[in-house]
């Protein structure tokens, strides 16, 4: 999940200083009591999406995730390794790992994702803005291609074109909001094969301008209108209030969702016609 701040709400908690660090250990302490656990119900969306993406067009071997706002890998950590979001926590916020250094954390995970790789793991990259975020999932071996990039703001660089071009899947899970459409039409310009786009968007935001734009690129949006993932507590009484007031802008109903103190997302999947 990858915080750019050219897009953030105001009415939002910011949490700058943990999504760039050197590791995740500060990612997963900060979060930890605010239970966090979008990347938990994104775990099996994301693999049955891959699956299909991959049966819907037959024998070529695997398909491509390119894991959108990828930060330290975690959705790739969750897709390719027998591995929950709750391990995870307990493995970053270990006393085991607290005083290491973060190469001696590098070459800890690496054994740690290899041995709990699963034998149909396919090929991730990683796209974000955070340059040390995904320098550690490349490191650790969560991606197979790391993309430090802003498309808010730039093109994209000829690798990444090509990185995309060989994409079947894109997943977020945290980005919406902070990205906006123009990264979506960026990245779909440099398709070169059907792609297919899994989105997890926090009820906060209308997803109307992203459908728009993947539209544009030949796709069309589905979304179960009656089911909410839980994303996380709000810190407080002020983000709770922002909250409730930009859930009703965007069309929905608080009651038994975010009136209950905690963030709710829904899943967007957007197909070829």
């Amino acid at each position: 999940m990858s915080r750019g701040p050219s897009h953030a709400s105001p009415g939002k908690t910011r949490f700058d200083e943990i999504y760039d660090a050197p590791d995740p250990r500060a990612y997963f302490r900060r979060l930890a009591p605010l239970q966090y656990e979008i990347p938990h119900h994104a775990q099996a969306v994301f693999r049955h999406d891959r699956a299909a993406r991959a049966a819907a067009c037959g024998p070529g071997g695997a398909v491509t995730v390119l894991d959108l706002c990828c930060s330290y890998g975690i959705n790739a950590a969750l897709l390719n390794h027998h591995v929950t979001l709750a391990e995870l926590y307990a493995h970053y916020t270990s006393p085991r790992v607290a005083d290491l250094s973060t190469a001696e954390l590098i070459a800890y995970d690496r054994a740690f994702y290899a041995s709990r790789r699963r034998a149909d793991a396919g090929p991730v990259a990683g796209l974000d803005a955070a340059q040390r975020a995904v320098g550690y999932a490349l490191a650790v071996g969560l991606l197979d291609e790391a993309y430090a990039e802003n498309l808010e703001h730039t093109a994209p660089s000829e690798p990444l074109r090509r990185a995309v071009a060989r994409t079947g899947l894109i997943t977020v899970t945290g980005g919406i909001g902070y990205i906006t459409p123009r990264t979506f039409d960026a990245l779909l310009g440099c398709a070169r094969q059907p792609v297919w786009v899994s989105a997890f968007a926090l009820r906060t935001v209308s997803y109307a301008p992203y459908a728009a734009a993947l539209a544009a690129h030949g796709l069309v949006t589905a979304s179960d209108a009656a089911r909410a993932y839980r994303q996380r507590l709000f810190t407080g009484p002020a983000e709770r209030d922002h909250a409730l007031r930009q859930v009703v802008l965007a069309g929905h109903d608080p009651a038994g969702l975010e009136s209950l103190g905690r963030y709710h997302a829904r899943l967007y999947q957007s197909r070829p016609r």
